[in-house]
């Protein structure tokens, strides 16, 4: 996706019951656990810039957030809001302290035990609270991990289920527990038997993958893809929604690809949806004030003035890519004379955003056409962006030795174990999270149950899975989803870049799905190396794990300065680390909030590097990708709204180089 990050640094480690209550709290609080019905009031959310940013572009991403069994506490506690277990009746406890004391994080079983305890509901509610905490302190629901139970179940999830996640993924990160929980819940919802006969002879009902370009599949009518897309459990409007925006012409993978990317990149962030309508009515105007660029005096390019005119091309190869036809050597819509660079400028983010997104971007960057590239044509991973910049097209260059463009060629061992049945030659979109070890033992079971070829209603089940969650073959009928070692693979970064440093497995997945896929950039690149033989000076903003960097380190072109805006403390250490690994002899000065770095620290900065040769970065994009039906709000989103700091910055250093060219 985009390369940025906002979100936590490091993993929550609890040290006290204090700060593992707080932490609770600080998740029951949270738009995804309201506490509405148990509170008698509205639940209330405060989302501020240091909050986790999703991004994921197509940008993927989870329905199961969707779908998942999170109910109100109330419902957990006895019954729906408003009213109270017959149990509870009995012993004549009310609603409002009953509701109190699970809302506190006590469960319904402690709480009863405290009032009989205690001399039964006619006992002071300080000594029931008392003793309640006695319990939390005694041998039973005693530690940090008792809590973390209580807590889980109290959502809605299964004790089943609780413990396996618990056993499974530890009991320090709740937040890695609820995705494992909800990857569960969608397994589970999957698993559940369908009248369906696996014998059917009827090809028009079967989701097969038999293309030998890419696995695509090309069918003949509109109603036809609607159709497999529904038997695949996707819904009528999701998936009539997906045809639409992708096209009456696309195939079944593209519009797959495009609802699967789309799902992932709403991960958390619909729960943010009535703060993000708030904040559009209330500030919008503040941010055009503010936020975007002072444009210079100039006529709208009729290329982007109609957004009509800006579509997504197909294929997706922009002004072109190696090793495919279509290679340009002159842009279709020239630069505009007040673009021209240098500085050049390179701004990147899902392609796929709402209608007039694209051309709001592009009328803010000087009317600069924007250029859409599927990553496939450069590895064996697609990931769809657009990119809007000011370089030239013409003597671009790979970097070598070039990547691997098929699964099988990038995974060699996996050719021993994959099914001729399964014809993917390309993954999906790699995304922020991963399939859960339940989901892949289940459908382990599955092939097991049948000697040989499985019958094709299994294999399109399978498929389904292995599409949404990049399952690769790593065994007889067995799947697993990818490391994060491999996916820095498939993104171009070097080895164990996001490994160490305080960096957990769940963070290196969130980073690496919101990054660069460095051989992409680095072919846009390329064309500065003649430009800048002696090296050149960065300024990278929302700058991730350094996929810009990376990319300009392979192309050989020496970093002289790189001043960095990244809001992450752990995505700053990994940049820091790649540094001194490769012996960068150039200086790397680290920012941690976009929104802080003022014009007139950006003109110092200037005066005191000799100004900026590249303004690279892709602002966030959790309120443009797909899938985001409710706080899709394009460009006036609360995350997505940086891109006008984006143009703020770059309009400063535009600015201020016309100023010192003219000494």
């Amino acid at each position: 996706m985009v390369e940025h990050s906002g979100g936590d640094d490091s993993d929550e480690i609890w040290n006290s019951d204090d700060e593992l209550e707080r932490e609770i709290d600080n998740y029951q609080s949270s738009p995804m656990h309201s506490m509405s019905e148990t509170s008698g009031g509205p639940a209330g959310v405060e989302h501020s810039g240091g909050d986790e940013i999703w991004n994921s572009d197509d940008e993927l991403e989870i329905d199961n957030y969707q779908s998942s069994p999170v109910h109100s506490m109330s419902e957990t506690s006895g019954g729906p809001a408003g009213t109270t277990s017959p149990d509870f009746i009995q012993k004549g406890i009310s609603d409002e302290m009953f509701a109190s004391f699970i809302e506190m994080g006590f469960p319904s079983e402690m709480i009863v035990r405290a009032i009989e305890e205690t001399g039964g509901p006619t006992s002071e509610p300080m000594l029931i609270l008392e003793t309640l905490f006695k319990f939390s302190t005694s041998d039973e629901p005693s530690s940090s991990k008792s809590k973390v139970i209580n807590h889980l179940i109290g959502m809605g999830f299964t004790e089943e289920n609780v413990l396996k996640a618990i056993q499974e993924y530890g009991d320090e990160n709740i937040d890695e527990l609820t995705n494992a929980l909800l990857t569960y819940a969608e397994v589970e919802k999957m698993s559940e038997p369908k009248e369906e006969n696996i014998n059917t002879n009827d090809d028009d009902n079967l989701y097969t993958l038999s293309s030998d370009d890419e696995g695509k599949l090309n069918y003949s009518n509109e109603d036809s893809i609607l159709h497999d897309l529904i038997k695949m459990d996707y819904s009528r409007e999701e998936a009539a929604k997906a045809i639409e925006r992708c096209g009456k012409d696309a195939s079944v993978e593209e519009v797959v690809d495009f609802i699967c990317a789309a799902q992932m990149a709403r991960q958390f962030d619909e729960f943010f949806a009535e703060q993000d309508k708030k904040e559009l009515i209330t500030n919008s105007k503040k941010r055009r004030v503010y936020n975007e660029p002072s444009r210079r005096e100039r006529k709208p390019n009729t290329a982007t003035a109609n957004d009509e005119l800006i579509r997504l091309p197909n294929p997706m190869i922009g002004f072109g890519v190696p090793n495919e036809p279509g290679l340009m050597k002159h842009r279709p819509v020239p630069i505009p004379d007040v673009a021209r660079g240098p500085p050049y400028f390179y701004y990147e983010n899902v392609a796929m955003a709402p209608k007039g997104v694209w051309a709001k971007i592009s009328s803010h960057l000087y009317d600069v056409m924007p250029e859409f590239v599927d990553s496939k044509y450069f590895c064996a991973a697609a990931r769809k962006r657009g990119y809007v910049h000011n370089l030239p097209i013409h003597n671009r260059y790979q970097i070598q030795p070039p990547p691997h463009y098929t699964i099988q060629e990038a995974f060699p061992l996996t050719k021993r174990w994959w099914p001729t049945w399964d014809k993917r030659r390309k993954l999906n979109c790699l995304v922020t999270c991963i399939a859960s070890a339940q989901l892949t033992n289940r459908l382990r079971d599955k092939l097991e149950r049948h000697d040989g070829v499985p019958p094709e209603s299994v294999q399109k089940e399978v498929l389904a899975s292995c599409r949404k969650w990049n399952l690769v073959w790593v065994g007889t009928n067995k799947l697993a989803p990818l490391e994060a070692d491999e996916m820095e693979k498939l993104l171009g970064f070097p080895i164990d870049h996001t490994r160490g440093g305080g960096m957990s497995r769940t963070d290196r997945f969130k980073s690496l799905g919101n990054s660069f896929q460095v051989d992409t950039v680095a072919y846009h690149l390329s064309v500065l190396k003649p430009l800048f033989p002696n090296g050149i000076n960065v300024l990278s903003l929302f700058t991730g794990i350094g996929g810009a960097e990376v990319a300009l380190h392979r192309l050989k072109i020496p970093m002289n300065v790189v001043v960095s805006v990244e809001i992450s403390d752990v995505n700053r250490n990994i940049l820091s680390d790649f540094w001194k690994q490769t012996n960068q002899r150039g200086i790397l000065r680290e920012f941690s909030d976009v929104t802080k770095l003022d014009n007139h620290t950006i003109e110092r900065l200037m005066e005191e590097y000799g100004g900026f040769d590249l303004v690279i970065g892709g602002s966030p994009c959790n309120n443009l990708a797909g899938g985001n039906r409710i706080s899709r709000v394009g460009l006036e989103g609360s995350h997505s709204s940086l891109f006008f700091e984006y143009c703020r910055i770059l309009e400063t250093v535009r600015n201020k180089s016309a100023d010192m060219r003219r000494r």
